[in-house]
């Protein structure tokens, strides 16, 4: 006759849940294989048609044709989504944190137009062309502007709705002289036509390697913050208790937002809501831990960009739809919903 064994026994012989560590940690690797296969497709998905055979023998044998369209547009488009990506997600998560907005991100926030309107100011007026010029111009646009939001949101009493404000009142007026700049500027308008719309078409390996040291410093500064903004977002009296410097802390941040949203932004133009909807994606199954969410950021947000880059490739053959334009397209709903959401949840 077959007995039961008691419930304390069979508890006991019963497999141990797996950790919420070991379920990140998985969820990151998992990540990482998404982000290589959406590589692969942005290597092998363009406007011009090839095959995958013509595309492996571009990559590893061909120095014509196929190796042109492979290896020197596609390739470098590819490695350059890759870092920008994981510049605008990193630097979007680092900004909700520090703000304790969690709509926050370099576009709204009108760290993009700044340094846009610097890079736009620079090409127009003072002739330069060279990417270099365009990226200590970044990070001065991008610098003042996020001082400017900072001090007509309030300050150290700034809320997330003064930030939102200002931040989306100065980015209309910097991207209204933007306008004014092309229009009036004939020359200018084709330099900067397909520049300001936020696009990957004109990279290239010498774009990766001037842009590459500022966005590994940016990188570096922003994931060696995660524990020190883990205690920002308690609240200032809760940071203070915990041994947080506030006022480092928060100049780190603002730095490591500024570096690598403007250096993003002088390579590839300015890209909106990819800071924005990465984060909350992240957050929502990470919960709110800062040393997960930067790295699942890191590796996110480029899927999110490679992916709109393919898609604009592919829904307006021969022509392209520019990953900026892709992205707006995407984010504008999310950005209604995400508001929507927290709007009932504090009813």
């Amino acid at each position: 006759m077959l007995v039961d064994s008691p419930p304390e026994q069979r508890a006991d012989t019963a497999p141990a849940p797996p950790t919420r560590q070991a379920v990140r940690a998985l969820g990151l690797l998992l990540s990482f294989v998404l982000l290589v296969l959406v590589a692969l497709a942005s290597i092998a998905i363009g406007a011009k048609g090839l095959s995958l055979d013509q595309v492996w023998h571009g990559l590893f044998h061909e120095t014509g044709t196929y190796g042109d369209v492979v290896v020197d547009e596609r390739l470098s488009r590819t490695v350059l989504g890759l870092l920008v990506g994981a510049a605008l997600g990193l630097s979007g998560a680092v900004l909700q944190a520090l703000t304790r907005n969690p709509l926050a991100d370099p576009g709204l926030l009108g760290i993009n137009a700044g340094a846009s309107a610097a890079v736009v100011t620079a090409i127009t007026y003072f002739g330069v062309t060279s990417l270099t010029g365009y990226v200590w111009f970044a990070f001065l646009g991008a610098s003042a502007v996020g001082a400017l939001v900072w001090f007509l949101g309030g300050s150290r009493g700034a809320t997330p709705v003064r930030l939102a404000l200002a931040g989306t009142a100065i980015s209309a007026a910097l991207y209204g002289y933007l306008q004014a700049v092309m229009i009036t500027d004939g020359a200018a308008l084709g330099k900067m036509r397909f520049w300001t719309v936020g696009s990957l078409v004109s990279a290239g390996y010498s774009t990766i390697t001037q842009v590459l040291p500022f966005l590994a410093v940016g990188t570096v500064l922003a994931l060696a913050l995660a524990r020190p903004l883990n205690a920002v977002e308690m609240g200032d009296d809760t940071a203070r208790a915990l041994g947080a410097n506030l006022d480092r802390t928060r100049a780190l941040a603002m730095l490591a937002a500024v570096v690598l949203s403007g250096a993003a932004t002088a390579a590839c133009g300015p890209i909106v809501f990819v800071g924005l909807m990465v984060p909350h994606v992240v957050r929502s199954f990470t919960g709110p831990d800062l040393r997960w969410i930067l790295p699942y950021a890191t590796v996110l947000a480029p899927v999110l960009l490679l992916g709109a880059d393919v898609a604009g490739r592919v829904v307006a053959r021969p022509a392209e739809l520019q990953v900026g334009i892709v992205t707006a397209i995407i984010g504008g709903p999310v950005f209604i919903f995400l508001v929507r959401r927290r709007r009932t949840a504090q009813l």
